[in-house]
Formats: structure tokens, sequence, C-alpha cells
């Protein structure tokens, strides 16, 4: 296939400066956690990666275990960035991760040195890289020790395999512990991803640690696994996530009072000329660098890019989201 990336992709999507750094982030970035596995067609998912480059997306976030089944996101990418995105290799920021169960026997997942390390080797290996821009240790490790994790960071650093290193899913204690210990080392870190949207606030503790540090922020799952879209508004479709066997999003957790904000949301969206969606990113990036959408089809990326469109929020707007967010 030959491909010729649009010559337009940079003319409306905002890059914004990721913490006290020199690397710009796109205001949306694409995360691979589903639907880039052996499961899915690999037409769609090249369909996918491309058309969401023309949108002005150049950040491509995966880790070592996404999938199904593990690792196989990260080789579905690899076919892609050796094909047709190789000549734009240094136009794009690649992200990957370790710390989730990755493989079998103690040294498979969490935080050691050994993980990390080799984690990252395999990554590169599927990928057919010989760095990437970002790599975070995916989430906090309850018996290695700090030191240890960030001797590996460092260790990844120095020797070339990533630009940057990041950090995943830690407390605003464990953040505030980690950026001590490594900037002790000389190395600062670049950025936290985390669990954040209009119906998950809880990392806001983080993000004000991040605002002090200088530490730049992403969010992963700012839709809220579909909740913060039309698409549950009236109920759970048939052909949704929730309706199938997701472990990560189940008729259990689509709450009627969940569903009741959607809804109220969804009045103030259309107002604004917004799709739901489009308005729930917006407001995530209100206090982030940027923010990871997941798709199934491209029109889903088209969507969410527009929200670039339309990213302030008035005094009155910011109140009505947060009546209906206490209710």
């Amino acid at each position: 296939m030959n491909y010729l990336a649009n010559d337009k992709r940079y003319d409306t999507m905002p890059y914004r400066r990721c913490g006290k750094s020199g690397l710009k982030l796109p205001a949306i970035s694409l995360g691979l956690w589903h639907n880039f596995g052996d499961t899915a067609l690999l037409s769609n998912c090249r369909e996918m990666l491309l058309g969401a480059f023309d949108l002005g997306i150049t950040h491509f976030d995966l880790a070592n275990n996404y999938g199904p089944s593990a690792g196989s996101a990260e080789e579905t990418f690899g076919r892609v960035i050796s094909g047709e995105l190789k000549p734009y290799r240094d136009q794009l920021v690649i992200s990957t991760k370790a710390g989730y169960y990755m493989w079998e026997g103690p040294y498979g997942e969490w935080g050691s040195k050994k993980q990390l390390i080799s984690s990252l080797d395999q990554s590169l290996r599927r990928m057919k890289l010989d760095y990437v821009d970002i790599f975070y240790h995916h989430r906090p490790d309850p018996d290695t020790p700090l030191e240890e994790t960030a001797e590996a960071l460092e260790q990844i650093l120095r020797s070339g395999k990533a630009l940057y290193v990041g950090i995943s899913n830690y407390s605003p204690e464990q953040t505030k512990a980690m950026l001590e210990v490594l900037g002790k080392k000389g190395i600062h870190c670049l950025i936290h991803q985390m669990n954040y949207s209009m119906l998950e606030r809880s990392n806001e503790a983080v993000l004000d640690v991040l605002d002090e540090a200088g530490v730049g922020s992403i969010a992963y799952c700012p839709l809220a696994q579909g909740l913060l879209t039309n698409k549950y508004v009236n109920g759970i479709p048939s052909d949704s996530r929730a309706a199938g066997h997701s472990v990560f999003l189940t008729k259990d957790s689509i709450t009627e009072e969940k569903v009741k904000k959607a809804a109220a949301l969804n009045e103030l969206a259309q107002e604004r000329g917004q799709s739901l969606a489009q308005m729930a990113l917006a407001w995530a990036l209100r206090r982030t660098t940027s923010v990871i959408i997941g798709a199934s089809r491209l029109s889903q990326i088209e969507e969410n890019v527009g929200a670039v469109q339309k990213m302030s929020f008035s005094g009155e707007e910011e109140q009505r989201i947060e009546i209906i967010l206490a209710q």
C-alpha cells in the first residue's frame, strides 16, 4: 500500500508542551489497548493508524500486554511503523509500558530491573524499533524498592532505548516519592498516565502534584469506557462492549446514576454544538496535557478529534457540569 500523509495534518491539532520539557504532545493521542490485537482485522488497524496520523495524531500509546493476545498490539503497530509510517518515524511519539502481568514466572510483571528491561527489549522487537519515545512503569510495585525501579528507568534512558520515562497509576504519595528518587539521579519524569474523566476524578490529587513538579499528564479512559458517549444515554445497546464479555466494562458498572449524568451532560454538549464525547474530551484537557482515545473504526477517531474545535468552557458551563457530576 502506497501511503502519503495528509499535508494539512498539522493545521488544526493543538500540540501542548508536556510539563517542563521540550516535548509537545497532540491534545488527542491514540491508544492501542483494545481493537489492535491479533483478533482484529489488520486492514482496519492500518486504516485507523494512518487515518489518525492524517488528522494530526502523532502520539501512539501501547503497552507490552496490549492485545489480545498479549503483545499482539505491538506486533500490529510494528507492521505499520515498519511499512507505511516508516518515513515518518521522527514525526511520531511512540510509548509503551511494563508492569502488569505479561509472561509466566517471577519476572513477568511488577517493577524489578529484570522485568522492565527485558520487557522493553521484547517490545522493541515486536514493534521493530530501535527505541521508543516514552517508556512507562505501568503500575507501582509494593515489593520492589522504588530505587530499583528508578535505576531500571535510568538504565533504559542511558542506553538510548527510550528518550523519556514516565509512570502510570501511581498515587499522589507514590508519585511524590518516585519523582524525588528520579530527581536525585538527575532524571526528569516526563509524564504520568492515569485514569481520568468526568466520571473518574480521584486522580485530581495526582494532577496537583504533577502541576507543582512540572510533570506532564495524560488521561486514559477519558470517555469512561464509552459511558461518556451517546451510546449509553438510552440504555445498553446489544452491540456495545458492556453487553459483551469485557472485563473492563460490564452491565453492572453502568448504573442508573451514571446514565442520568451522561444524559444531562449530553444536553449541555448539544447546546455547545458538540457530541458528548467531544465535550468530555475537552473537559479532561482542562487539566491534562493530552487524552488517550481508543477506537474500533476510523470514524470514531474523526469524531473525537473534533473536540479540539471547542475546548474552552464558560463559567456557567463549568458550574452546570459540577452540579450534574455532584448529583
